[in-house]
């Protein structure tokens, strides 16, 4: 009889504890509205100017400081943003509600020697600042008030010695009161061989020249990184837009000679205006 009535009790603890925990959570979103001002998680269009710190490169021990375009814009079927990784632009179309297919034009910002300690100290040649055409597909959805935003999206760099990249990035906004709204975001990136090769690999002709060890690199998961997007509406036409990326090296291009850290950090801020 005692057994009995402890193990009732016990059920009826954790039934109460399951209603707590339910009210708990039915509360906290009910203070997460769509965080519509996110660049990242929105459609609204926005211009302006921002500032971003990065490595030189990717493993890079070298820190710079760089003016960017905070940019979002679509139109009925063209695009343009530098709100998600890459500032690209191009073309797309409504597969069903939610869900698009495109093609775009991306920029790519190469590897100046100049940029890095490293990279300058053993003459290691530039990679030049070029461009890369691919295809993408986004879904946008929303699970109750909260926004998330899933892209797929491939690479070709124009010059074919820079190979294929693969990205795919989730996105979700968890926090909305007044002006203030945040979001967080991962990314994966995955590289061909000779995309990683150019970028981390040091042939026996470099070798010579840098006096680095030979390496050579094979493709697979090339980084995986987390984040956080914030923004803060300065009225109806005004906001400041930022976020905070940890990026860190996977695969060969971790263990490369180039690669002085396996993790760094970008940092960017900007001010946009609404179209």
């Amino acid at each position: 009889m005692g057994s009995s009535s402890s193990a009732s009790a016990s059920r009826l603890v954790r039934v109460a504890s399951l209603r707590a925990g339910i009210r708990l959570a039915a509360a906290a979103l009910a203070l997460i509205a769509p965080a519509v001002s996110i660049a990242e998680l929105s459609n609204d269009a926005l211009i302006g100017p921002g500032l971003r710190s990065r490595p030189a490169y990717d493993g890079s021990a070298s820190q710079r400081t760089e003016l960017v375009p905070v940019i979002r814009y679509f139109g009925e079927r063209w695009f343009v943003r530098s709100t998600q990784g890459v500032l690209e632009g191009g073309w797309r179309l409504e597969l069903t509600p939610g869900l698009h297919a495109g093609a775009q034009l991306a920029y790519e910002p190469g590897r100046l020697a100049g940029e890095s300690a490293l990279l300058g100290s053993h003459a290691v040649a530039d990679i030049k600042r070029g461009a890369s055409l691919g295809a993408h597909l986004e879904w946008d959805h929303s699970l109750g008030p909260v926004p998330i935003t899933l892209l797929a999206r491939v690479r070709k760099h124009t010059d074919s010695d820079l190979g294929l990249q693969g990205d795919l990035r989730l996105s979700v906004g968890v926090f909305h009161s007044g002006p203030v709204s945040a979001g967080v975001f991962t990314q994966g990136t995955w590289a061909d061989a000779r995309s990683v090769n150019a970028l981390y690999g040091v042939t026996p002709q470099q070798s010579a020249i840098t006096g680095l060890p030979t390496f050579g690199a094979r493709g697979g998961n090339l980084f995986a990184s987390v984040g956080l997007l914030g923004s803060v509406d300065l009225g109806t036409r005004w906001a400041l837009v930022g976020s905070y990326e940890v990026r860190r090296l996977r695969g060969d291009a971790a263990a490369s000679p180039l690669a002085e850290r396996a993790s760094n950090h970008l940092l960017s801020a900007g001010i946009a205006w609404r179209l």
